[in-house]
């Protein structure tokens, strides 16, 4: 693959894949699934390289005389050697080392095929190594590469190896000189068959057979880049979905990416189902801000959102939107159930508990204490996906706007969190009465909702002593 990546581009070119603007080299999905691919392929080429190279190894003895087999042995051993130089320098990107590797590896295949061995006794002419039909021998070469390098390497290969293989029998038959001692032989021995008598002929360089042979290997090369085309555009693809499925893990508990991933139902359609919707948002955040430094100020609210999202996550919810110093979360999206509101009120506790756990670190720093407040609704709600390409879900309805204004009731109630009474009633439903869920939570009555016509109950829990 050593040309996935272009210098010059803003983004990685993939063999044989244009990608989006999105799939730029800062993407991790994308950069991981290529070194993983390269690694890989890498690999299974010196694997599949050493295990050819071995056989042929093997084969020479019952092929080659002697002492000609331990040349031909040696040279498979330098095939081998550069085989595992090439894994060792692999990288991602255009490699100028793997190439001159590779472009060595057709060279020395070329002369290992087309020049006379030494220990050979015999007086050949040029064009006799051409005899033993020794090409095959590149188809070697050229599927291992389909292991490890890009399309584009594939027909720089098939076009490398037409080449050399064309100037090698260029060169070969400017050496050849005419036998007329072969000459009177063939003469004799094919008389009236000219056909035959060319054939036979060791000192001609039958072009017709060198060209056939370099034909069908361009041919093959051409396939084979097809095939590594399309496997390498599958890859990327991989990693797209990799990297969907990680955005999706962004917002969604680890069970609900797991149950959309494998559902082929649309999620786009608008519906209507009853969900509990939480807010939750740090009391003070403002005064705060004024008096800190910026970087303390964004390092704390990220500490902040990464303890409140893992209990969203924690209890099976989704995070719909972070809000500056607070968020946005519901449960029973995208697919509803039987304990959506146990589990909000759940995650609702055990964000004070963490919270309380924080502050606790924060003091033995010498920090302030955040104060966390939390709001929760449960009720009907408009359900759709508003995104064109992305998972974009838009919960809308009374029901959000209710736990909004709970949220802001807890600075009137001075309390900590706030649920409706139809989430208490709800989760009260599906818990035991001796559940922590709805333990120790006090009723407040005839509470004025801003925007909202009618008074309601909510049920709290107070400050910390």
């Amino acid at each position: 693959m050593s040309d996935l990546f272009s210098p010059s581009l803003s983004r990685p070119e993939i063999p044989g894949f244009t990608p989006a603007p999105e799939h730029a080299p800062g993407n991790r999905h994308v950069e991981a699934a290529l070194v993983r691919h390269k690694r890989e392929g890498m690999d299974l080429a010196v694997k599949a390289r050493t295990i050819a190279m071995s056989i042929i190894i093997v084969m020479l003895i019952f092929i080659s005389p002697w002492p000609m087999l331990l040349f031909y042995q040696g040279i498979a051993l330098l095939f081998i050697l550069n085989g595992l130089v090439q894994q060792r320098i692999a990288k991602v990107g255009r490699s100028g080392a793997e190439l001159v590797l590779l472009f060595a590896d057709l060279a020395l295949m070329t002369a290992t095929c087309v020049v006379t061995p030494p220990f050979n006794t015999e007086t050949w002419p040029a064009p006799v190594p051409y005899e033993f039909n020794v090409f095959i021998y590149f188809f070697v070469l050229l599927a291992g590469a389909t292991l490890a390098y890009s399309w584009r390497t594939l027909i720089a290969v098939g076009v490398w190896t037409g080449l050399l293989w064309a100037a090698s029998a260029v060169v070969l038959w400017q050496m050849t000189e005419s036998d007329p001692g072969i000459a009177q032989v063939l003469d004799t021995l094919y008389a009236g068959m000219p056909r035959l008598r060319e054939l036979y002929d060791p000192t001609r360089m039958q072009w017709d057979i060198r060209i056939q042979e370099i034909v069908v290997f361009l041919m093959v090369a051409g396939i084979l880049a097809v095939s590594v085309k399309r496997s390498s555009s599958l890859v990327l693809r991989q990693a797209e979905a990799a990297r969907e499925r990680a955005n999706l893990a962004r917002y969604f508990s680890p069970n609900v990416v797991e149950q959309l991933s494998h559902n082929d139902e649309p999620l786009k359609q608008v519906r209507k189902q009853e969900i509990a919707v939480m807010f939750v948002d740090i009391v003070g955040f403002t005064r705060y801000a004024s008096g800190e430094d910026p970087e303390a100020v964004i390092e704390t609210l990220r500490a902040f959102h990464a303890r409140m999202e893992g209990e969203v996550f924690r209890y099976n919810g989704t995070l719909d939107k972070y809000l500056g110093d607070g968020l946005m979360a519901t449960f029973g999206t995208p697919v509803a159930g039987p304990d959506d509101a146990k589990n909000a009120l759940l995650a609702a506790r055990a964000m004070l508990a963490s919270a309380d756990a924080w502050n606790a670190e924060r003091q033995l720093e010498g920090k302030d204490e955040i104060n966390v407040s939390i709001g929760l609704d449960f009720g009907p709600v408009v359900l759709g996906d508003i995104g064109a390409n992305r998972l974009e879900f838009a919960v809308i309805g009374n029901t959000v706007n209710m736990a909004s204004r709970i949220e802001a009731m807890t600075r009137k109630l001075g309390v900590r969190l706030a649920a409706s009474d139809a989430l208490i009633r709800r989760a009260a439903a599906d818990v035991s009465l001796e559940d922590r869920a709805t333990a120790d939570l006090v009723r407040h009555d005839d509470q004025e909702a801003r925007g909202f016509d009618q008074r309601i109950t909510v049920w709290c829990i107070g400050l910390k002593d």
